[in-house]
């Protein structure tokens, strides 16, 4: 383990004795929230993404001792291990380092080498290796044997070039060099199947493509994957042929004498036969794995800034599901987010019943006290939107669009099924709306993820690393925030840190069963409840009306009395320490720091102190958008236009300006100076102001700019006529950070 710590804390450019604790608290059962919130003294202050990267890491190397111990006992049951051979199994710091070294050992099917020993041919093909000058024909007209299938001399030089081959392959050296030359001057090269440019024409830009693999961006190489399995493209990874034949002539070939002839066909033979295939795929794969890291890397930045998007707080809301034919599915919320009433109405085509649309949420609102109306971004939300605004109802009701990407999953998912058996999917859609204008983050857990809409490719990554990625973002989000002990439900309080979904489940029974908590150490009741999970959630969880402040605040239990000395010490009441900025001035942290307790606590504490439970989301703000704008055919090129950011990606960002189809600002047209990643310039749910720069109805597409001048000198109608292929092709097309040091080890 002590080589590990050694390793990790080189990698990440932190202490030793960092690394070490937290490998301890971890292997204790602590979470990662815990960890860099509650545990600052031991860790040195180390952040969540630090803490997370440690984690991963020693998780990594981990494996890669079980694949060690598993490659010792493989060959040491064959008889083959040697100190020599296991000092160097010992020594390799990298899963292909350590492959490597098996290879020759590893048990084989049936190859060519194989048979070719089994001819005997073994003792031929290791002197042709010497290359000697030698008569090759005498020398290999000794190794005929009809029985064995060896007829000819070329037949016996033929299996000793197959033998020298694998052993060309098996090469520790070669591999390594090989393995470089397609990292660094390695050619992804894609070509359209026979008869399939018809069917995917959306991969067209690829149908005769090459470009450094180097230099390839994640979206791209998995745009060209895609392709691949969708079987419209082939896909080719490698260097110039010269430049890896090189390495092995080099390696192997030994002047010019008739055997090196031989050593240099069969070394040719490797390559194209074994070595090849070998590195194409393991580049493949570490592609593969730099760009899943990049599209999760995106997914997680942006979910996060979905789940902490600012919440309207605990208000009577009216949500509305908009729809046209089957007409908008109208629900009413209570200031807990239940459900109150449900109906339909009309108010858009077909039936177009305004007026009696008109009165029945005129009524509602005056029935339920309504503060706010959320209408799904849907299908029929402009001409739902400018229904209800058109209605009156008071500048003290609050009207805005709510992004409803998910709802549908949610609407049809069990846990709206337990929770509304006895309403369809459309009155648990208009609820799902309402409640994420009240706290979207309560709403948003409830959803698969990949399901909320905010990805890039999330279907063609590895589904293991970004499940662990999301549920690291998701609980990192719940505990940043906050959870009401008594009101939330049990899939938020799933994602609270050490407790999961079962202690989630008797939290809820038991407040059903018990009444809601009056402080945090009640929790210590919930049936098996012990005091690991105990420690790790209670910092996390707030009870909004307790009668102690703390149990509403995010000072850990374990600090109450602390908390309660240095108010003794004030002669003042620990509510005091609250209110009266001068009290908490007068405290002389350095007076309290011991063993257990030091400065970044205790300024943690004070911090709370100020603001008790505070929520660090942004206040909530209504985005309108151009009123007569409502479809694609009321878009004109040069339209300047409010917007709001609904998905960032490595090439752009797409904007919801009310038209029911997102544009995309292409990553060049974010910013007038130069950007290499849109996550730079914005930021899921900010407003913006975008230019249309191209409308295609037909393809329903829409392009966007953020530029000062996005058409430079040129007017609109002149700039869309220069090259529509150039904007359509565009259209088309901290802890991830440290995880990419690791993909190499």
């Amino acid at each position: 383990m002590a080589k590990h710590i050694f390793r990790i804390a080189t990698e990440l450019n932190i202490k030793d004795s960092q690394v070490k604790t937290v490998i301890e608290l971890l292997d204790e059962g602590a979470t990662v929230p815990f960890i860099s919130r509650y545990r600052k003294e031991r860790t040195g202050s180390l952040d969540e993404v630090v803490v997370a990267a440690i984690r991963d890491r020693v998780n990594q190397l981990r494996d890669l001792d079980k694949r060690r111990e598993s490659i010792l006992k493989s060959i040491d049951d064959q008889g083959k291990l040697t100190p020599d051979l296991k000092a160097k199994l010992d020594a390799a710091i990298t899963m292909a380092e350590l492959e490597d070294i098996y290879l020759p050992y590893k048990p084989k099917k049936r190859t060519k080498a194989t048979i070719a020993r089994e001819k005997g041919l073994e003792p031929l093909a290791a002197t042709i290796m010497d290359q000697r000058y030698v008569s090759l024909s005498m020398m290999a007209s000794k190794f005929i044997d009809v029985e064995k299938g060896v007829h000819t001399v070329e037949d016996a030089l033929q299996g000793a070039r197959d033998i020298i081959a694998e052993w060309v392959n098996e090469n520790q050296e070669v591999r390594k060099r090989l393995r470089t030359l397609f990292t660094k001057k390695g050619v992804i090269s894609a070509k359209v199947l026979k008869g399939k440019e018809e069917e995917g024409q959306k991969y067209k830009d690829y149908f005769d493509y090459s470009e450094e693999i180097a230099k390839v961006p994640s979206h791209r190489m998995l745009a060209l994957r895609r392709g691949e399995k969708e079987l419209i493209l082939s896909l080719d990874i490698s260097p110039e042929e010269a430049d890896a034949l090189n390495i092995l002539e080099k390696q192997f070939v030994k002047g010019s004498s008739d055997s090196a002839e031989q050593v240099s066909i069969a070394c040719k033979d490797s390559y194209k036969r074994l070595l090849k295939p070998s590195m194409e795929t393991e580049i493949r794969l570490l592609t593969k794995g730099k760009a899943d890291d990049e599209a999760i890397k995106v997914f997680a930045d942006n979910l996060r800034q979905l789940l902490l998007a600012a919440p309207l707080g605990q208000k009577r809301v009216l949500g509305i599901d908009p729809g046209f034919r089957t007409g908008c599915k109208v629900v009413c919320l209570d200031s807990q987010g239940k459900l109150l009433h449900n109906e339909a109405i009309f108010p858009n085509e077909p039936q177009k019943d305004i007026k009696g649309s008109g009165e029945v949420i005129r009524n509602l609102v005056k029935q339920f006290s309504i503060e706010a109306v959320a209408i799904g971004n849907g299908t029929a939300s402009r001409e739902t939107e400018q229904f209800v605004k058109g209605l009156a109802l008071g500048s003290n009701v609050i009207i805005a669009m709510i992004n409803e990407s998910g709802a549908s999953i949610y609407s049809a998912s069990e846990i709206a099924r337990n929770e509304f058996p006895n309403h369809d999917i459309t009155v648990r859609g208009a609820v799902s709306i309402g409640r994420r204008m009240m706290d979207p983050l309560a709403e948003l857990v409830k959803i698969d993820p990949k399901s909320i809409g905010v990805g890039q490719y999330q279907h063609d990554v590895d589904q293991t690393a970004l499940k662990n990625s999301l549920d690291d973002t998701v609980m990192s989000c719940v505990n940043s925030v906050g959870i009401e002990l008594n009101t939330a439900s049990k899939e938020l309080l799933t994602y609270v840190s050490g407790l999961g979904p079962q202690l989630a489940q008797n939290i809820v029974e038991h407040r059903n069963e018990n009444g809601a908590f009056s402080s945090k150490k009640d929790l210590q009741k919930v049936a098996r409840l012990g005091a690991k999970a105990f420690e790790q959630a209670a910092g996390f969880l707030r009870i909004g009306n307790a009668k102690n402040i703390l149990d509403r605040s995010a000072v850990h239990p374990e600090r109450f009395s602390l908390v309660k000395k240095i108010a003794g010490d004030l002669n003042c009441k620990v509510d005091d320490l609250t209110t009266k900025p001068d009290l908490r001035e007068r405290v002389d942290l350095n007076k309290y720091v011991d063993e257990e307790v030091g400065l970044p606590t205790l300024k943690d504490i004070m911090d709370e102190l100020a603001k008790p439970g505070r929520d660090p989301r942004d206040q909530f703000e209504v985005v309108n958008f151009q009123d007569g704008v409502n479809s694609m055919e009321d878009l004109k090129v040069g339209m300047k236009l409010p917007g709001i950011i609904t998905n960032v990606t490595k090439f752009g960002a797409f904007v919801d300006i009310g038209v029911h189809q997102d544009g995309l600002i292409h990553i060049s047209q974010l910013a007038d100076r130069f950007v290499n990643d849109p996550a730079q310039v914005v930021k899921l749910n900010q407003k913006v102001d975008v230019t249309v720069t191209e409308v295609d109805i037909n393809r329903k597409r829409i392009a966007l700019s953020m530029k000062a001048d996005p058409f430079g000198k040129k007017s609109p109608s002149n700039s869309i006529k220069k090259d529509k292929r150039q904007t359509g092709g565009a259209m088309d097309d901290k802890l991830r950070a440290l995880k990419g040091r690791f993909r190499n080890h």
